[in-house]
């Protein structure tokens, strides 16, 4: 009922109304006798609701779920079609649900849509449709055409995949309006007229089919993107040039040699994660190559493992990061080139203020190699680290021993560890851990055992 909060100070009894239309219609509206819904609708008080104001109704049927705006049709003849004039609708599992927990028959689903092309009136600016993966829907492209002629701003389409995905209408690509995209399971391929979306913000792709070329362009058209999440299953043969200069958050999954941050000035959150692959990809990532025009960086996140030559990488990028305030990375401890590359990243960022760093793989063994920093680097500006660790292994208890001699201004070290065995292996990586010469005379280490 968040949605409710902005009018609530003028109607402050409006959550209660809401509340009170729910257990009204109840959970069984839709299979209501004529004589239920009779008395029902006697049993409110006279013109109760009839007199409300308008722009009262619309909060009221904005703040339920779409089944129970439905549902108001039964309340009386003046709610009858009410929720037809809503500008903003949501199917989603809540509505595909029956009440033993079963998904609704793909007919049903189609049944739902056709009705809301028949009765709905006005405008819809955002509107959510979520099919269940067991399910399919035929009305997608009737659908679509429907919003772009009624001022369509916010898109969520999340389809499942069958044997292909769904290949997005031409008149998809006229809804110009918007404002935030989210596709999924789409087959993406713009009209050669296509000039892109002018006043899109924020953009979503979850596992859509589209060429590295297209893709780039699309990105590319849209001038005020500000977020862009790309979630891609497959690692194109050509690279993604990525051109966004008002780009702010990016989160990406899959293979990072597929895709390149041409021109990201503003660029303040990033998050890169594997497409539970294992690695970045086969081939060589360029590291400095990649964070070159990262200038406004200030939070990433390193959810993935590296595919490079450790002797190919950097002790620390040609030049350093400075808005970057807080790291997080997965690092497999065991694998020199891995660690080489994370050494790089974080011997680049001076002024951090939080660093997280997690160990990617259980392995009990003796590492072949060490931990090692520049010696001129020092974290000036860090202040709370956190280390999850898989049992306190040498060069685990090497990479503690490090970042608390190289922070100076360090407050809080906590160490998590998921396979430290026994109360004497714990008592022993404490004992060490205390023994740690440490920059900073107020750092507190705190040591846990998950």
């Amino acid at each position: 009922m968040c949605s409710c909060v902005k009018i609530v100070w003028r109607f402050p009894h409006l959550c209660i109304l809401v509340h009170f239309l729910q257990v009204l219609i109840g959970k069984y509206c839709y299979v209501m006798s004529p004589e239920d819904k009779k008395h029902c609708c006697l049993t409110l008080p006279p013109d109760a609701l009839n007199n409300l104001p308008e722009n009262v109704i619309d909060s009221i049927l904005m703040c339920l779920p779409f089944k129970d705006a439905v549902r108001t049709s039964v309340l009386s003849n003046n709610w009858r079609y009410k929720w037809c004039g809503l500008p903003e609708l949501t199917l989603d599992e809540a509505v595909w649900t029956t009440k033993k927990n079963l998904f609704f028959h793909t007919t049903e689903i189609t049944k739902i849509i056709s009705h809301i092309l028949i009765f709905h009136a006005g405008p819809i600016t955002k509107f959510i449709l979520c099919v269940p993966k067991s399910r399919s829907c035929h009305m997608i492209d009737d659908l679509i055409y429907f919003l772009s002629k009624n001022g369509i701003q916010h898109l969520v389409l999340e389809l499942p995949f069958r044997d292909s995905p769904h290949k997005l209408p031409s008149s998809f690509f006229k809804c110009l309006q918007l404002r935030h995209l989210t596709l999924q399971n789409c087959l993406i391929i713009p009209p050669p007229a296509f000039k892109g979306f002018d006043r899109l913000i924020r953009l979503e792709l979850c596992e859509v089919t589209i060429s590295s070329k297209l893709l780039g362009s699309l990105i590319s058209h849209c001038l005020l993107l500000e977020h862009l999440v790309l979630h891609i299953a497959y690692s194109y043969s050509n690279v993604v040039e990525i051109n966004a200069p008002r780009l702010r958050s990016f989160y990406f999954a899959g293979s990072i040699r597929s895709i390149f941050l041409k021109n990201a000035p503003l660029l303040e959150k990033l998050l890169l994660t594997d497409n539970e692959t294992g690695y970045l990809g086969a081939e060589k990532w360029d590291i400095v190559k990649f964070f070159e025009s990262f200038s406004a960086l200030e939070h990433l996140c390193v959810n993935m493992l590296f595919a490079a030559e450790a002797g190919e990488i950097p002790t620390r990028l040609p030049f350093d990061l400075n808005c970057v305030k807080q790291l997080y990375i997965t690092v497999d401890l065991y694998d020199s080139a891995e660690v080489s590359c994370a050494c790089c990243l974080i011997s680049s960022f001076p002024y951090l203020q939080y660093m997280e760093i997690q160990e990617a793989c259980c392995n009990d063994g003796v590492a072949d190699h060490r931990v090692e920093l520049p010696s001129d680097v020092t974290f000036n500006h860090l202040k709370d680290v956190k280390l999850i660790f898989t049992s306190g292994s040498i060069i685990e208890m090497q990479l503690a021993k490090l970042l608390l001699a190289k922070s100076p201004v360090l407050v809080r070290m906590l160490i998590e560890s998921c396979r430290a065995k026994g109360t004497a292996t714990v008592k022993k990586l404490v004992d060490e851990l205390t023994t740690f010469q440490r920059a900073s005379p107020e750092a507190e280490v705190v040591f846990i055992k998950r």
